[in-house]
């Protein structure tokens, strides 16, 4: 099952490429992209898991980050109108760049090779269930929990077709849409953008390698101590944020 997308017909003629890493598999170009299901938190998770068994990285080498993806108005930018000051934030009781009130959804973004990308998305939807529901569908719901996937070109991206190969051998669970920013929450639909005008904004520091909420997302410490290390290693910058709801900074409190 997916929706036609209008302007995919074009293919781009080159891929915006991210930084070169050390790992096996990035001998090739890498491309930066992101994948929205729900809360962010066992999503990062899996595309950790990902990153380590078809990437063969490490902790010196993971890409996946949580963070903001989407948004309305006139992105790509810094100070656009998805954005304010220039900042994305999670909801915070100063009302700083709240993501959900500038049309944001939570995301995973990584880098991964052009030629991975296939077996990366097929990860993803096997976050779904056969009727393409989410792990959340029951619990987060609303336009910063919606399905979207981030392409270098969004439906003109040569990885589109990819995407729709992927999401056939999972099961064809998802229709695709073109999405415009400040879309709306779909059950079994994904919303395509493109990168360069809806461009990621990284998440807090404090999201970043969290457990998840349901019963068996408790990960090992040595996946939560991921953060940490991150930051000390100059990967992981502050956003700017303020520290969640409360300034406790734990479950976005």
């Amino acid at each position: 099952r997916r929706a036609a997308l209008a302007g995919a017909a074009s293919a781009l003629a080159g891929l915006a490429a991210g930084p070169k890493l050390a790992s096996a598999a990035d001998s090739e170009e890498l491309v930066e992209v992101y994948f929205g299901c729900g809360c962010f938190w066992h999503v990062q998770h899996e595309f950790v898991e990902a990153e380590r068994k078809i990437l063969g990285r490490d902790a010196s080498s993971y890409t996946a980050l949580v963070g903001y993806a989407g948004g309305g108005g006139e992105p790509g930018a810094a100070g656009g109108k998805d954005t304010a000051g220039g900042k994305v934030c999670y909801h915070n009781m100063q009302g700083v760049a709240d993501y959900g009130k500038l049309g944001h959804a939570e995301v995973v973004k990584l880098n991964v090779p052009s030629g991975k990308f296939g077996s990366i998305a097929e990860e993803y939807f096997k976050l779904f269930d056969s009727q393409g529901n989410r792990p959340d569908q029951r619990g987060d719901r609303g336009l910063e929990y919606r399905n979207l996937v981030g392409l270098p070109g969004g439906a003109s991206s040569p990885l589109y077709k990819e995407l729709v190969a992927a999401s056939e051998r999972q099961g064809d669970k998802l229709d695709f849409a073109k999405g415009k920013g400040n879309d709306g929450d779909a059950v079994a639909q994904a919303w395509i953008m493109d990168t360069k005008a809806h461009p990621f904004y990284l998440g807090e520091q404090y999201h970043q390698f969290h457990d998840g909420f349901a019963p068996g997302e408790a990960y090992p410490q040595s996946y939560n101590d991921l953060a940490s290390t991150l930051i000390k290693a100059g990967r992981l910058p502050d956003a700017g944020c303020p520290n969640g709801m409360i300034g406790i900074g734990v479950a976005g409190l």
